[in-house]
């Protein structure tokens, strides 16, 4: 059986790519596994030394893996050479910090000495989405690797190409096929290669229902996993906030990668006393927005990864208009080619609507307004989700109390967009997941915290 990749700019196929049979995918996880003996007891410098390698590497091919990442999932060609930055940043981050992490610490007890250990699990599984194709392994697999665990990648097939580009890369710079491998697989296939003995653990980047199904399979095999879901986040709005600011912060936290983020600005939720000044002033910048070729620089939104994703997203759209919603932009599927969605804004959202309900995985803002900052919060907490957030106020004390304390929500800015970074720990609550990737959380998810007890005999 065959996997395609589809030009979402153009609708037309790029290559078609043959599935691993079963015997492709056992013999490649047999290797991986027999090799974690032997990468595991690699000293840490020269593990980092392959992920200085790796960053090297990808910066010096930023415009052949842009262009890949590019013409398979349509992401902006600024957005794809940012992504390959960002990629070699958390390889050195990881290679410079990674021993550190994973140093033995002392304990004083009544044994002569007594300590923790972090030792890796063994091969883990990563299942990883379209929308970053780049980023979205190496925030996990810089650690994983780091840590002494193999890696067998089963990425989205729609960026198969991107995958294999990916493969290449690691053998380039010292990793050998029993320390990484590419499974190019179909989804419905996850859970009899999590069924295998020689897998460890997954993880897993992606929607609920595909996050409930990799969990239920770990469950089953008593697998540690890893689950960094959609989120649907919301960007509180309050009166003293300074509105220029604010409007430009949330359209770019909307827009990023053509609004196909998981962190991306989902819903907007503006106090009563600057709404209808927000609403103009964030569907005039939203409005100002280049649609068009994705490998022209001057674009800003290219298309979704796919139609029927284009598609789903319109109907989400539509049946909010319909229990009452109102397009204050865009909602409109263009006539050419393509996966195009133009942005759009939405304002008087209201709970039991797509909008206010679900995730909008692309160019799409939810505007709702509240009252005070009390049903800001309210609202922002009345999700099934809870990935990220930001405030917009001018006081920061206050700013910060709602962050830490009252927004449900795995990382929350105040005054800037939600972004991942390597030195700090990535992750959700709720319908979002569990786990943290990055920071020394992140290495810490795939490792054995062993007790050691020593006395003197």
């Amino acid at each position: 059986m065959a996997i395609e990749s589809i030009n979402p700019a153009t609708s037309e196929l790029i290559r078609e790519y043959p599935e691993m049979s079963h015997e492709e995918v056992g013999r490649a996880l047999e290797v991986l596994a027999d090799g974690f003996g032997r990468w595991r007891r690699v000293p840490l410098q020269e593990r980092a030394a392959r992920l200085t390698t790796v960053a090297g590497l990808l910066r010096e091919r930023t415009d052949r893996y842009s262009w890949i990442m590019t013409q398979e999932m349509g992401k902006p060609l600024k957005d794809s050479r940012a992504e390959i930055e960002k990629c070699a940043w958390v390889c050195e981050y990881y290679a410079e910090n990674g021993a550190a992490f994973l140093a033995e610490e002392l304990v004083e007890t009544e044994a002569t000495e007594s300590l923790i250990g972090y030792q890796p699990l063994g091969t883990v599984l990563a299942v990883m989405p379209w929308n970053f194709p780049f980023w979205q392994f190496f925030r996990f697999g810089a650690a994983a690797l780091m840590a002494g665990n193999t890696v067998a990648l089963k990425h989205s097939s729609n960026v198969t190409g991107c995958a294999l580009e990916i493969e290449q890369l690691m053998a380039d710079a010292g990793f050998s096929d029993d320390v990484f491998r590419v499974l190019v697989v179909g989804g419905r296939r996850i859970a009899e290669i999590i069924d295998r003995p020689e897998i460890s653990a997954a993880t897993l980047t992606g929607s609920t229902p595909a996050g409930r199904s990799l969990a239920e399979a770990c469950g089953r095999n008593l697998k540690k996993c890893v689950l960094e879901l959609g989120g649907s986040d919301p960007y509180l709005v309050l009166e003293d906030a300074d509105l220029e600011h604010a409007v430009t912060s949330c359209v770019t936290a909307r827009l990023f990668n053509s609004g196909q983020s998981c962190i991306a600005a989902k819903r907007f939720i503006v106090v009563e006393p600057v709404a209808e000044e927000f609403e103009r002033r964030f569907v005039e910048a939203m409005a100002s927005r280049t649609v068009g070729d994705p490998l022209d620089e001057a674009t800003a939104i290219g298309p979704l990864a796919t139609v029927d994703l284009r598609n789903e997203l319109h109907d989400q759209v539509q049946r909010s208009i319909g229990g009452g919603a109102v397009c204050l932009l865009g909602g409109e599927v263009p006539e050419d080619p393509g996966a195009y969605y133009p942005p759009t804004v939405l304002t008087n959202v209201a709970p039991g609507t797509p909008a206010y309900e679900e995730e909008l995985f692309g160019p799409v803002a939810a505007i709702i307004r509240v009252g005070d900052e009390a049903e800001a919060i309210r609202v922002a907490n009345d999700t099934f989700f809870g990935l990220g957030g930001a405030v917009f106020t001018a006081d920061l004390q206050r700013g910060k109390r709602i962050a830490r304390d009252e927004i449900e929500a795995g990382c929350v800015f105040v005054n800037e967009f939600v972004r991942s970074d390597p030195r700090m720990p990535f992750g959700g609550v709720k319908g979002s997941g569990y786990g943290r990737e990055l920071s020394y959380f992140g290495i810490r998810e795939f490792v054995n915290v062993k007790t050691v007890w020593v006395r003197e005999g």
